[in-house]
Formats: structure tokens, C-alpha cells, sequence
């Protein structure tokens, strides 16, 4: 049995100043270094809220040479713990931007990142279509990061509704899989706890979800209630409510091989054939 590694989700309420958002990153990482957590995850979108596309153009940089992210390795370094950016927008050649995720190690290094794959793009009842894949380029890799301390899937927010790239993660030696996001309040009050619990269940993974919470400077409510879940589907650790700030958990890896011997899942997945039209 090996010893339970302590970690950190961090809920935030992400505003519109780059440089604002960084110091309440940094200022919330040392203080859960403190409380010795060995990694930290922060929401999607954590270094800037923006809100439109002129915004975001106008304060996001690409990724060589950028400054967000030279300053979230050193915090990382600082304070000697695994550093997970949940993600910032990154700005691309070709006008749009990717979402992405980053993982620093203790020593500042940059482990991995990872694009959302997953774009909301949908026609809503009597509103106006929304297309997310007009602003931001779709990911095209599912990403799995061996770390010291446990094998790490990385996903974004709307990732979240789409099982089968949570299974593709375990089956590739995920234990813990990530999952920062900004969800509305009406979408967080129905499907929120319920789809997270149900990643969690159908792949015997723990799933940390940390999230944007509150009024936005950008006008925009978030959810918020960060939350971590174990193997078995129980929640663990969760924030109460939208309010920014850190929640604890204790990553038993010991719970992941009880919960896929109790229901074989991974190992009983069959191929089929797909339904044909009758």
C-alpha cells in the first residue's frame, strides 16, 4: 500500500486582468504548498475571462515566449509541487486560438500540455447559434502524462460529455484524470455532479474538476462547486458553493485496483459492429 498523495483544486473567479489572475494563482499555490499538497489544478481559462474575441485578442500571446507562462514554471519551482494550469487561451497563426492545458513539473519544467479536443459549437433555441469553433482550433491528441506521483489524463470542461476520450485515458494508464472548467449556472446545477461522478465510475479513475465560480468581471455567471471524486463515484472533497478558494483531497491510489476489481469495466470492454439503419 503506498501512501495517500495530498493535492489541491483551486475554484477561482477569473477576471479580465492577466496579471491579476496570476497573482491570486500564485498566492493560492503557495499557500496549498504550505498546506503540503504535491499538486494543484487550477479552472479552464484561469489567466484571463475575457469578454470577446477583441479582448482576448488583444491580451493573450502565443506560446513561445510567454510571459503567463514563464511565470507559472517559476511558481511551480517555488513552490515544488506539480503545477496544473487548467488552461489559457493561446493565440494561434491563424487568428484563433487553442485552448490549453499545461502541466508544470517541481522543477518548473513543462511536462505536457493538452488542447481541448471537444468545441461547443450548437444552435440554441431561440437564440442566436453558438460556435466556439469560430474563436478556438479543436485539439486533435488525447493526452496522458506520467508523473511521480500518479498517471494524469488531461481533459477540458466540455470534454467532460464525451466518454469515450475518459475511457481512451484509462485504457492508456490514467489514474487521475483532470477536469478544469467554466460551466454556466444552469447546465452546472443539472449535469455537473452527475456526468463527473459517472467518468469517475465508468473508468475507476478519480476525476478532479476544478472550476470557475461566481459573477465575472466579463459579465458571465459560473458554477463553481470544484470537486473531487473517487474511483467508486463518491465525492471526496467539494467546494461549497461559487466562492473562490482551495479545496484538499488525499489521492489513494489503492482505491483505483479495488474499484476495477469490484466492476471489471475496462477489462470486460468488448468492439462491436455499429447499428445498422433498419
Amino acid at each position: 500500500m503506498g501512501e495517500p498523495v495530498p493535492i489541491a483544486v483551486l475554484q477561482m473567479c477569473s477576471g479580465v486582468d492577466p496579471n491579476a489572475n496570476l497573482a491570486f494563482i500564485e498566492e493560492q499555490v503557495k499557500a496549498a504548498a504550505k498546506k503540503g499538497a504535491r499538486y494543484v489544478l487550477t479552472p479552464e481559462m484561469s489567466v484571463l475571462f475575457a469578454e470577446n474575441r477583441d479582448m482576448l485578442t488583444a491580451r493573450s500571446e502565443p506560446f513561445e515566449n510567454n510571459g503567463a507562462v514563464r511565470r507559472l514554471s517559476d511558481l511551480a519551482k517555488d513552490a515544488g509541487l506539480y503545477l496544473h494550469l487548467g488552461s489559457m487561451a493561446i493565440a494561434l497563426p491563424d487568428g484563433r486560438f487553442a485552448n490549453r492545458s499545461m502541466l508544470f513539473s517541481p522543477d518548473g519544467a513543462l511536462a505536457a500540455t493538452y488542447d481541448k479536443i471537444h468545441l461547443f459549437d450548437a444552435n440554441l433555441p431561440g437564440q442566436q447559434a453558438y460556435r466556439e469553433s469560430a474563436t478556438y482550433a479543436g485539439g486533435e491528441q488525447a493526452v496522458m502524462a506520467t508523473t511521480s506521483l500518479f498517471g494524469l489524463g488531461f481533459s477540458i470542461c466540455y470534454d467532460m460529455r464525451f466518454g469515450a476520450l475518459y475511457r481512451a485515458l484509462a485504457e492508456a494508464g490514467a489514474q487521475v484524470i483532470a477536469v478544469p472548467a467554466a460551466f454556466t449556472v444552469p447546465t452546472g446545477q443539472a449535469h455537473w455532479e452527475v456526468l463527473l461522478r459517472a467518468r469517475a465510475i465508468e473508468t475507476g479513475c478519480f476525476i478532479v474538476a476544478a472550476a470557475q465560480g461566481g459573477l465575472h468581471e466579463n459579465g458571465r455567471s459560473t458554477y463553481g462547486h470544484s470537486l473531487v471524486v473517487a474511483p467508486w463515484g463518491e465525492i471526496i472533497a467539494q467546494a461549497d458553493g461559487d466562492a473562490p478558494g482551495l479545496i484538499f483531497a488525499q489521492i489513494d491510489l489503492d482505491a483505483i485496483d479495488a474499484a476495477r476489481q469490484r466492476v471489471p469495466a475496462l477489462a470486460n470492454a468488448r468492439s462491436f459492429a455499429q447499428p445498422g439503419r433498419g
